[in-house]
């Protein structure tokens, strides 16, 4: 059994982890669940990444790093966890997993459940080991419908969404988010439903089964904005907020670079018609009240953008801030990085590694009264914490030798040394 329990009453102890003394174990690679267990480990699980001996993917497909297998990606998705490489083919291998797990108070996996079923790892097979296990299944689809055993990629979620459709730019092409945008949406949700089951379980007691199926939560997530006029029935009209999905519906272009500025209730819109030289749109029919604005965005969108690229940027900061419009300027990938705001909050951290240098690490934003996360060690070398992990659930040191021979698992605390 593990320390997680139902706390004493009254405010958390100064400093006290929530989720101290939960322990996680991760069969997830790549994006989806890693980020949802980092959120986890962030504030205090303990949280055991499962992983091959060939490594997380992620590992590879992130980009250089300045040793094999610690891309940046995967530095950014897996930082507070340990590393026990297990390669559930070999023999002795799935009984060390299932020794783990016994001890475990959540297991998540992002495999196809067919796949899951086949090594031991249903939900059925692990409630045996443990009856009060929260077991959180990662699919792509809901497992209730036709598209249950397809494979799915951020890519491919994006697209069945309706997500890349309604990302197209003045060519009418569809395109995709150019981040993995599903995996990380879905991966927040992971992360809510673990937690959901762990307050379940704290007052009531008992296992829990959780899927969390990428297509109908993308889904779900894309049509709340843009089921628009078609959540009507019968129909009010087309799907699709077209507010934001008007053409001129961007950043702002100024005379030297970009900016954005949004203006909506009568206060903004009204100030901002003053700041651009057009105070006679107030009275404009088109423009006068919220919705007929609604009714002639494009129009509204229009005259906004012409007219700032008139100014340069820091005029019209100064020109929208005097009048409270909200604005801030474009930033690109490279600007943010030295953005004065982010200095002050701290949210890049300079890390010293032990094997790849100095990096910049990302602070997680949030901040409770009485904790906040920190970075207690970076991502781990493929099974850096194997053998601590092998020993800590009482497998014998000749019994470890016997799994490092037969490729089972993988010592990574060289690799971590160098």
């Amino acid at each position: 059994m593990t320390a997680f329990a139902q706390p004493a009453e009254g405010q958390a102890a100064a400093g006290a982890a929530p989720l101290d003394g939960l322990r996680v174990v991760d069969l997830t690679q790549v994006v989806v669940g890693p980020y949802a267990t980092q959120m986890l480990a962030d504030f205090g699980a303990e949280v055991i990444k499962i992983e091959h001996p060939s490594g997380d993917l992620a590992r590879w497909i992130g980009g250089r790093s300045p040793t094999p297998g610690m891309s940046a990606k995967f530095l950014h998705l897996n930082r507070n966890k340990k590393s026990l490489a297990l390669d559930l083919k070999k023999p002795g291998a799935l009984d060390v997993l299932k020794k783990l797990i016994a001890g475990a108070d959540v297991v998540l996996h992002n495999m196809r459940p067919a796949a899951a079923a086949r090594l031991g790892l249903s939900a059925e097979d692990l409630f045996r080991i443990r009856p009060d296990l929260i077991y959180c299944s990662v699919v792509g689809f809901g497992q209730q419908g036709r598209y249950r055993d397809k494979p799915a990629y951020d890519s491919i979620i994006q697209g069945v969404s309706g997500l890349a459709s309604i990302n197209t730019g003045s060519d009418g092409v569809p395109r995709y988010v150019p981040m993995v945008i599903a995996d990380r949406t879905v991966g927040i949700m992971v992360a809510n439903a673990v937690l959901l089951a762990v307050v379940q379980r704290l007052r009531h007691g008992g296992g829990q089964t959780i899927e969390v199926p990428m297509f109908e939560s993308m889904t779900a997530f894309v049509l709340a904005e843009h089921m628009f006029l078609k959540t009507f029935d019968p129909p009010l009209g087309r799907a699709g907020d077209s507010r934001l999905l008007d053409p001129e519906s961007r950043p702002v272009r100024t005379l030297d670079g970009h900016m954005c500025v949004t203006a909506n209730t009568d206060a903004q819109v009204f100030a901002m018609f003053d700041a651009i030289g057009r105070p006679d749109l107030r009275t404009d029919p088109r423009f006068a009240d919220k919705r007929n604005r609604f009714e002639n965005i494009g129009e509204m969108f229009r005259i906004r953008n012409e007219a700032f690229e008139k100014k340069t940027t820091a005029e019209w900061m100064e020109i929208l801030e005097k009048a409270d419009v909200p604005a801030m300027p474009m930033h690109t990938l490279d600007s943010v990085l030295e953005d004065p705001h982010l200095a002050d909050t701290g949210l890049f951290q300079r890390i010293e590694h032990p094997t790849e240098g100095t990096f910049y690490n990302l602070r997680n934003p949030m901040k409770l009264s009485s904790y906040e996360a920190a970075l207690k060690w970076p991502a781990p070398h493929i099974g850096e914490h194997s053998v601590e992990l092998l020993r800590g659930i009482g497998i014998a040191d000749d019994e470890i030798d016997a799994l490092l021979a037969s490729g089972a698992t993988v010592d990574g605390r060289k690799q971590a040394q160098r």
